[in-house]
């Protein structure tokens, strides 16, 4: 999640035209269009497979302040280092500990996976010195909410408090789940609009493709992805498949008023937070928000309420696509190609909107739940499964790809990085099938073994 690295005071929101403006000033033409990855990974003691917390020795505060040899910078809340910033963007904690790099906007997917490589490098010269191991997957695999320490960021406290209030799973949300995320930018609203709508309609196919949290508290689940599944049981007011994005006449209005309608989790003032969950972003517009009366938010506050929203796909200054669980190296790599080959290209873009332009609501919304709990077996609207469907959206992703012609050293174009996702398709194997053939076959169902096994 968001991680404040400027803390310096932003322009009051005079009207309504400030929080467009957010979205407007992500408009860059295509030769400026970058690429940012994130991704996380669950932190374990290698000696007991026990989630450190921040604070003891050897843990995620040393962890931290580990990889400052390599030029990281820490960032503080309250006294206590809680990220690092530095040239490959920003290294931030989930609430339990969970590990992400937050890459920097780069040019192309040769530097999105040199990014990576250099990352989990990093963390495993530090982590061996700490008796430290990383596991890639899209939930803890054995842990219980119990078992699992918080990390001290004030913005997490309250989501925390929150959770419970507006569903049964947000907790597991927060404390059990890793993803691989990227952000990608667009040209103008019109632009913005396609490849919104392009990036949710197709979102379950990348939930399909990178499925690999089928096991929970050591047993398996009953679903290939039960990290998108939790989604579904977080909070109605900020999670989904936002049907408005296919209304005629959306844009960045449309966007503003549903960001307007999410509930607040919090402001930050000076360096903490503030609980004002479940108030509204409107009344704080018109200084009436009980924490802060006569007080009007600064834009800062809209930029922050705006990472509180969780939808499929989200706007900020850019796309984010969330569908993703955590995974291994490769898929790292793999998750920004299949987007970038989508987006990036009109020609790739307008392929992957035919193929699902004429869905439902109702058909988007059915996929959305059934690819969960059945992967690329779940059944595709018009006919077919998504194994199939993925096998068209992959041509279309290394058409785009190969018409950006972005090469390596080797004159290799940025195609090869589909691979992990092509396997998955010819096989009709994905990681979470692979973790259960695991599981039933020589592990015996010990789920100890995945520490053995699956570890970056």
């Amino acid at each position: 999640m968001t991680t404040r690295t400027d803390t310096s005071p932003s322009p009051l929101v005079e009207s309504r035209d400030d929080l467009l403006s957010v979205f407007a000033g992500g408009e860059k033409p295509p030769a400026q269009w970058r690429i940012g990855t994130e991704h996380e990974k669950f932190v374990y003691r290698v000696a007991d497979h026990r989630a450190p917390s921040w604070d003891e020795p050897g843990g995620i505060r040393d962890l931290l302040l580990g990889l400052t040899e390599f030029g990281w910078r820490p960032v503080e809340e309250g006294g206590k280092v809680i990220a690092l910033a530095g040239e490959d963007g920003t290294i931030s904690l989930e609430p339990a500990g969970q590990f992400e790099l937050s890459g920097a906007p780069l040019e192309n997917l040769h530097e999105t996976c040199a990014e990576a490589a250099r990352h989990l490098k990093q963390c495993e010269a530090v982590g061996d010195r700490l008796g430290l191991g990383f596991l890639g997957l899209g939930m803890w695999p054995d842990k219980a909410r119990a078992d699992l320490p918080i990390m001290p960021k004030g913005r997490y406290r309250i989501m925390l408090d929150h959770m419970p209030r507006v569903g049964t799973l947000g907790l597991d949300m927060m404390l059990r789940t890793c993803t691989i995320q990227v952000n990608l930018d667009y040209q103008s609203e019109a632009d913005l609009v396609k490849k919104f709508r392009v990036g949710l309609a197709l979102q379950p196919v990348a939930t399909a493709l990178f499925a690999n949290s089928p096991l929970t508290e050591g047993r398996p689940n009953g679903y290939k992805s039960f990290r998108s599944h939790i989604w579904e049981d977080t909070d109605p007011h900020r999670t989904g498949m936002l049907p408005f994005v296919f209304d005629d006449g959306f844009g960045y209005e449309r966007y503003c008023d549903y960001a307007l309608d999410v509930p607040m989790y919090f402001v930050f003032r000076d360096g903490r937070y503030i609980d004002c969950a479940g108030e509204s972003f409107r009344a704080f517009l018109n200084g009436k928000l009980p924490q802060l009366p006569g007080e009007r938010p600064r834009v800062s506050d809209w930029v922050d309420h705006l990472s509180t929203a969780f939808p499929e796909v989200r706007l900020k200054s850019f796309l984010e696509m969330r569908g993703a669980d955590g995974g291994r190296w490769g898929r790292i790599c793999a998750l920004p190609a299949l987007w970038v080959g989508l987006l990036y290209d009109d020609a790739a873009l307008n392929a992957a909107w035919d193929l699902c332009k004429s869905w439902t609501i109702e058909e988007r919304e059915r996929l959305r739940h059934d690819v969960p709990r059945l992967a690329l077996e779940a059944a595709v609207p018009g006919g077919g499964t998504v194994r199939e469907l993925a096998d068209r959206v992959l041509e279309i992703a290394a058409i785009g790809l190969t018409a950006r012609a972005r090469l390596n050293a080797a004159g290799d174009n940025e195609g090869g990085f589909l691979d992990p996702l092509r396997e998955v398709v010819s096989t009709g194997i994905t990681p979470a099938d692979r973790l259960l053939q695991r599981y039933h076959g020589d592990w015996s169902c010990d789920v100890d073994r995945v520490y053995e096994e699956l570890s970056f």
